[in-house]
């Protein structure tokens, strides 16, 4: 583990290069400040021994990129959307939706977490069964219950 000092000197000589590198791989300031911190902590819990300064600098500019690179690697990430993506594709309800949806949004947790991610997310059994932490059995008697209540709020088989 490296000094406070040392460490110190390497985030004021360092910290603009790994900023930028960020800025250009990630393209988002909240991203670039989590791995900022996560080269500057495998700095500190690093090791390594540089010949000089031109191989110390190496170094960080191949920690950041690799961080980068895992950060964009990262299932979550590659199957999220912006906040600014989102708030401008305007998703309009249909009147008879409506009815579905505060249907959906009436059943109880358990039930309306497994609906929203089969029907709304697109994902099968043994997947909703890996994101919740649940037998995939447990999943397919979850989505069987909640069709039926909603089948009985909704008034009849046209639904489900």
């Amino acid at each position: 583990m490296r000094d406070e000092q040392e460490v110190n000197r390497a985030i004021e000589q360092y910290s603009d290069t790994v900023r930028r590198l960020c800025m250009v791989h990630l393209k988002n300031h909240a991203d670039t400040e989590d791995i900022f911190q996560t080269v500057f902590l495998k700095y500190v819990l690093s090791s390594v021994s540089f010949e000089n300064e031109e191989h110390e600098k190496a170094w960080f500019i191949r920690v950041t990129i690799n961080a980068c690179r895992d950060l964009l690697k990262n299932f979550f990430r590659s199957h999220t959307v912006s906040l600014e993506e989102a708030m401008e594709q305007p998703a309009p309800l249909q009147p008879d939706h409506r009815e579905v949806l505060e249907a959906v949004l009436s059943l109880p947790a358990k039930y309306r977490e497994v609906v929203y991610l089969h029907f709304y997310e697109g994902y099968t059994a043994p997947q909703i069964s890996r994101i919740l932490g649940k037998n995939a059995n447990t999943v397919y008697t979850l989505l069987t219950r909640s069709k039926q209540m909603l089948r009985e709020k909704l008034g009849g088989d046209g639904y489900g």
